[in-house]
C-alpha cells in the first residue's frame, strides 16, 4: 500500500527534508530509534520494526510491531491543536465503546490515549493504535458501498449523541475563523467571493437552487468531515474501521453525506469522481438506516452541486470533473 521507509503521504517534496525542518530528525534511522525509546518509555512496547514512516502537513505516521502485534503510531507538531487532538480521541473511544467501527487509541502506561514528548526540542502529541488488516472501500462493490453508507449513518445517530465544543470548530480546514452555521450563507458567500469560475453553469444553478430551497430544518451536529475510501476500510463487503476523524467538527449531516457522494473513490494520490449508480447505492444505504427528511433531500442535491464544482481541479481536468457534475 506504502513504500518501506520514509515518504510523504501526498506533498511533492523530499521526505528527508520535511522529516528535519518539521520534526527535527536528521535522519530516518533517527526517527525510528526515537520512535522505540518512546514506546517503550510511554506505552511499555518492545517495537523490533518500524516499517515505514509517511509525512503529512504537520503529522507523521509510523507503522510499527512488537514481537505479538502491528500497530500504527501518529504524532503532530501542531500545538495549538494538541487540545483538539485530546477531544477526538476521547471522541473515538466512546464512539467504540458505542459499539461503531473505528480504532480507539492504546492506553499509554499513565492510562492516557495521547501523549506529550519533547524529542529533538519539538513538542509533539503522540497516539499509538492497532493496526488493522484489512482493504480500502472499493467502489465497484456495491454491497460494501451500501454498507459504508448505512454505518455512516449509524456513526451520524452516535455523534449526534456526543456533543463536544473542543471539536466544534476545525481550524484545520477553515482557518481561525469559523464559518457561517447557516449553510446557505456558507455557500452563498462561497458564490460570492471564492468562486473560481470553473464551471460558471453549474455555480448559476446552484445559486437559483439556494435561493428557492426552503429551511433545512434539522440542527447541527457532529460529523466526520472526510469519510471516504482512504479512510473506510473492508473485509470482503462488510466495513471494519472507519479511520481518520481530524476533519470531525460541527456542521449538518447533508454537507458530510455530500461530501462523501462527491469523493468517495478517492485515496491519497488518487482522484476521481464518484460515478452517479455509485452515489445511488450509497445514499439508499445510508437511508435504510437514517432516512433523510424531504427538505434535506432537496438539499442535499444542492450540496452535491456544490462539493463537485469545489472538487474541479486548477488546470487540467483529466479525470473529467466538470463533466461528473
Amino acid at each position: 500500500m506504502f513504500p518501506s521507509g520514509l515518504s510523504m503521504l501526498w506533498e511533492q517534496t523530499d521526505p528527508r527534508n520535511a522529516l528535519r525542518e518539521r520534526f527535527g530528525f536528521e535522519r530516518y534511522e533517527d526517527a525510528v530509534s526515537w520512535l522505540g525509546e518512546e514506546l517503550a518509555r510511554s506505552w511499555a512496547l518492545d517495537v523490533v520494526a518500524c516499517d515505514r514512516i509517511l509525512i503529512s502537513a504537520h503529522n507523521a505516521i509510523a507503522w510499527v510491531r512488537t514481537a505479538n502485534q502491528h500497530l500504527v503510531v501518529k504524532w503532530s507538531h501542531a500545538s495549538p491543536l494538541f487540545p483538539r487532538f485530546s477531544a477526538v480521541s476521547d471522541l473515538v473511544g466512546r464512539l467504540h465503546d458505542a459499539g461503531l467501527p473505528v480504532v480507539p487509541q492504546v492506553a499509554s502506561v499513565n492510562g492516557e490515549s495521547r501523549v506529550v514528548v519533547r524529542p529533538r526540542g519539538v513538542q509533539l502529541s503522540m497516539a499509538v493504535q492497532r493496526s488493522v488488516e484489512a482493504d480500502h472501500l472499493d467502489v465497484v462493490d456495491d454491497e460494501a458501498v451500501g454498507n459504508a453508507g448505512a454505518v455512516l449513518a449509524r456513526l451520524h445517530r452516535a455523534l449526534a449523541a456526543c456533543p463536544d465544543d473542543r471539536l466544534d470548530h476545525n481550524p484545520q480546514r477553515n482557518g481561525e475563523t469559523a464559518p457561517p452555521a447557516d449553510l446557505r450563507a456558507r455557500m452563498t458567500r462561497w458564490l460570492d467571493e471564492d468562486d473560481a469560475g470553473r464551471a460558471p453553469d453549474a455555480s448559476a444553478r446552484l445559486r437559483v437552487d439556494l435561493e428557492s430551497l426552503r429551511p433545512i430544518g434539522v440542527p447541527q451536529q457532529l460529523v466526520h468531515g472526510d469519510y471516504r475510501s482512504g479512510n473506510i476500510l473492508t473485509a470482503g463487503s462488510e466495513v471494519v474501521a472507519v479511520l481518520d476523524f481530524d476533519e470531525v467538527s460541527l456542521d449538518h449531516r447533508i454537507n458530510d453525506i455530500a461530501n462523501s457522494l462527491v469523493l468517495l473513490g478517492t485515496r491519497f494520490t488518487q482522484w476521481r469522481p464518484t460515478p452517479r449508480e455509485v452515489r445511488d447505492v450509497f445514499l439508499a444505504g445510508y437511508q435504510s438506516v437514517q432516512p433523510l427528511t424531504a427538505d434535506e433531500r432537496r438539499w442535499l442535491d444542492a450540496v452535491v452541486l456544490w462539493r463537485g464544482i469545489l472538487a474541479i481541479p486548477a488546470g487540467e481536468d483529466p479525470f473529467g470533473w466538470a463533466e461528473a457534475l
